[in-house]
This record gives structure tokens, sequence and C-alpha cells, in this order.
């Protein structure tokens, strides 16, 4: 884990996250007023602005500090160990056969409760 002292974010970058959001603003705003354009290019123009907004955060402290993260992130994904197909399914077998004795074992208790509560109450025989 990094321990880094942060640091004053930049008039500049606070611009550019302000213009980001504005940019993404505008982008949905003239996904639907350009409505009677084909929906095949006012898609590819709204996903065009996000890929501008996305470059220009990368561009600030923070998206730097979040790249970082989603780089440490994949590292540390690739040290996993996966289980294998037979421990998975071994596993998942074990799951289901303990959620059905759980099952039955909460059914019996509840049949034996409701028979106490009727005989408790005169209602039953």
């Amino acid at each position: 884990m990094n321990t880094q002292a942060e640091a004053a974010t930049s008039v500049f970058d606070v611009v550019k996250q302000v213009f980001s959001v504005i940019f993404i603003i505008a982008g949905i705003a003239a996904f639907y007023y350009f409505s009677d354009i084909q929906l095949l290019y006012r898609v590819l123009g709204l996903l065009l602005v996000v890929l501008l907004v996305t470059v220009m955060l990368l561009t600030t402290q923070f998206g730097q500090s979040v790249w970082g993260f989603v780089i440490e992130s994949r590292q540390e994904v690739r040290k996993i160990v996966w289980p294998t197909r037979e421990e998975t399914v071994r596993t998942t077998l074990l799951v289901f056969a303990m959620v059905f004795i759980v099952g039955l074992v909460l059914w019996l208790l509840d049949m034996f409760l409701f028979w106490g509560v009727r005989l408790l109450t005169g209602q039953g025989g």
C-alpha cells in the first residue's frame, strides 16, 4: 500500500474537472437534442465525448492516481491463485447440500413450533 501525503490540487486540475462535467452534460443534452439524427451517429458522438473527457481527466492528478490504482489492481489480480474446476464443483455442491439441510432443519423447526403454538392455544388437535 502506498502511503503518500496528499498534494494540493492545482487550479488547472479543478478547471479540467469542471469542464469535464460540463462536456458530459453537453454531450448527453446533444444526444437527446439531435433525436432526428440516426441513433448510431448519436451514440458514436456520445462515446467520442466520453473518450475525450476520459483523456482530459487522466491528465489531472486525480486521474493519474486512479490510473495507478487500476494498474496496481490488475497486478494484484494476477497474483490470485484461482481454484481448479474440480474444487469449484465440489464447493458448489457442498453449498447446495448445506442450503438443503439448513432449509430442512428450519422447515422442521417451523412445523414443530407451529404445532406447539396450536396445541397451547387450543386451536388444533
